[in-house]
């Protein structure tokens, strides 16, 4: 379903491109300077690391909050921002993530603690860089803004949750290993 939003988008773009006249049809987007396609490959590699991480963390815990949610959030991250590349004609990069050993050593207490920088390091680097490289484009600014939105207002208080309770999983429904074991 994903992969038909995406093809959707992109035709739906070129049907518009087409109504401007076969010229422009032609021509394609606009190319996107270097450094927003940078921006946005870096935004891309970031959630996609992310979400490896998280992924690899309930391989070895199982679904444990808070990266059972949030490793979901890193999907809709990514799909948020593969229609981007499509919009503008750009090939998104190969996947080449590589996540940190200390997801296979730290027990949670120390995972969350190493998510709680992660996020805020997240925050940083979309205020500092990828927000203003993007700047002039506000299909890709609105994109970036939720996703460091995410990182500030929904993942950095529940890695701190997690901080607080001493690694310990959180209490939904779950007891704190998601819906597989609880009763939602």
């Amino acid at each position: 379903m994903r992969h038909r939003k995406a093809c959707g988008c992109a035709a739906a773009i070129g049907l518009a491109a087409g109504g401007l006249g076969s010229g422009m049809a032609e021509a394609g987007p606009t190319p996107l300077p270097a450094e927003v396609v940078e921006a946005m490959n870096e935004a891309l590699a970031d959630e996609r690391k992310a979400h490896a991480t998280y992924e690899a963390i309930l391989d070895r815990f199982g679904d444990v909050r808070p990266f059972v949610n949030i490793v979901q959030a890193e999907q809709r991250h990514i799909d948020m921002l593969l229609p981007l590349y499509a919009r503008y004609d750009v090939t998104p990069p190969a996947d080449e993530t590589v996540i940190s050993e200390a997801v296979q050593t730290e027990d949670m207490l120390g995972l969350c603690r190493i998510g709680v920088q992660a996020e805020i390091d997240n925050v940083r680097l979309y205020d500092d860089q990828l927000l203003p490289a993007v700047a002039d484009y506000p299909d890709i600014s609105a994109v970036m803004q939720r996703l460091r939105d995410a990182s500030q207002n929904n993942h950095l208080p529940a890695f701190q949750r997690c901080v607080d309770r001493g690694g310990q999983p959180g209490r939904g429904p779950g007891g704190g290993f998601g819906r597989r074991h609880g009763q939602g």
